[in-house]
């Protein structure tokens, strides 16, 4: 994938992100498209973890693992926020 759909899957990942853990007031474009991209990396992290690998295609897998992987880092972000 290049880096423009890793830019286009990162920001609706990142939005949908935003919208679930309720930060999407608080957040712009550009931030949704850097959560969701950091949250892919942190995603497919995870999903080798767990023995799953080769998520780099474009389509729902993919997806779900970067909003995993957003929702975790919105998470984390949240938590440090508070202390």
């Amino acid at each position: 994938m290049g880096i423009i759909g890793w830019i286009i899957l990162g920001g609706l990942a990142g939005w949908v992100a935003s919208l679930i853990m309720k930060t999407d007031g608080s957040q712009g474009i550009l931030m949704n498209i850097i959560v969701g991209i950091v949250g892919a990396f942190i995603g497919g992290w995870i999903m080798s973890l767990i023995g799953q690998s080769d998520v780099m295609a474009f389509d729902l897998r993919s997806f779900l693992v970067a909003l995993l992987g957003a929702v975790v880092l919105i998470w984390i972000m949240k938590l440090l926020k508070r202390s």
